[in-house]
């Protein structure tokens, strides 16, 4: 050795930068178990309501989301990460959104696409640009709308009628038939609407995310509890369609209770609380939540309004995702120590 060459530092092993720190336990696992914690609930009431076809549904999506990332990072050399459970909860999710009858097979598809082409296609975990689990959504009622629209009575309603599975109109769909009617000058009432009472425990047809929503809401209050999700967003969404779906009902003179048949049906509460909020494609800052939830509240609103599609939802999250960027953009909070420039 030179005695004259220069004796190289090692690297340090972790950089610090300036204070403050902030210190947390949290971890990618633990966060992710939290998120699947909170949908025990709504887990729960999807499988009091349509039985066994739920049941096969969640742990199709489960079980081919966890084989797909680990066989596509196999694929692309990265590591296996399944440990994290981020693609369970994709799966879980995705099944979330999709109808009880819907076709094993087909679930897989749509599972493919969310993790293989939404997520590890894009970069893996945190660099995605859309919510993976609706492009999964999207992709399937673009390819299958005759599958993805097939609903089915809950085993709660259908046994009345002594059948195992009764094929259902959502409760969307009912309500814009109602409405232009209502537009027309007829005198259509409310009366093929299900109850206010069954939209809200869930006892109707639709997605087994569209069930239960004091299941939805309740895990959605210990997200927020854990500091995994802001506030802003559910809130601010939630209180969006509310105004503008309670100022068009009564533009057109619609009944009172027209706002909360919005709130309870379709994927409007698993959206708000579980779909929106997700940590990748949603906005930093506090004041960047609450533009983006107020987008995602218009858009919603106008396509069930007066779109030619019944739901709003998950195309209205993947289109706020991608003006994310420009959000966090535009928008930004005091750095410590900084100031207004004088």
């Amino acid at each position: 050795m030179n005695i004259m060459e220069p004796i190289k530092e090692p690297k340090p092993l972790v950089l610090l930068s300036s204070s403050p720190h902030m210190h947390s336990d949290m971890t990618i696992p633990s966060a992710m178990r939290d998120v699947i914690i909170a949908l025990v609930p709504a887990i729960l009431a999807a499988i009091y309501y349509f039985r066994m076809d739920a049941v096969i549904v969640m742990v199709t999506c489960v079980v081919s989301a966890v084989v797909f990332e680990a066989a596509a990072e196999k694929v692309m050399g990265k590591p296996i990460t399944i440990g994290d459970y981020s693609a369970a909860l994709t799966g879980l999710l995705l099944a979330m959104c999709l109808p009880a009858s819907f076709s094993p097979g087909l679930a897989m598809v749509g599972t493919f696409f969310a993790i293989v082409l939404a997520k590890q296609i894009f970069g893996g975990l945190g660099c995605n640009v859309f919510n993976p689990a609706h492009i999964g959504r999207a992709i399937l009622l673009a390819s299958f709308p005759q599958q993805m629209t097939a609903w089915v009575l809950p085993a709660t309603a259908a046994v009345t009628k002594g059948a195992d599975a009764v094929s259902t109109a959502t409760p969307l769909a009912v309500m814009r038939a109602t409405e232009a009617v209502w537009q027309a000058g007829g005198a259509a009432t409310t009366d093929k609407l299900p109850s206010l009472m069954n939209m809200f425990i869930g006892n109707v047809g639709g997605s087994l995310g569209e069930t239960c929503v004091p299941a939805l809401v309740l895990g959605g209050i210990y997200l927020i509890y854990k500091e995994l999700i802001d506030w802003r967003i559910p809130v601010f969404y939630l209180a969006t369609v509310a105004v503008l779906t309670g100022i068009y009902g009564t533009i057109f003179g619609y009944p009172s209770t027209f706002p909360l048949y919005h709130l309870c049906a379709g994927g409007l509460m698993i959206g708000a609380f579980f779909m929106a909020t997700d940590w990748v494609t949603s906005p930093i800052t506090k004041k960047g939540k609450i533009i983006y939830a107020i987008g995602l509240g218009v858009l919603t609103s106008l396509i069930r309004l007066r779109g030619s599609y019944t739901e709003g939802v998950c195309y209205s999250i993947l289109m706020m995702n991608m003006v994310t960027p420009f959000i966090d953009k535009y928008v930004h909070t005091v750095t410590f120590g900084g100031g207004a420039k004088k």
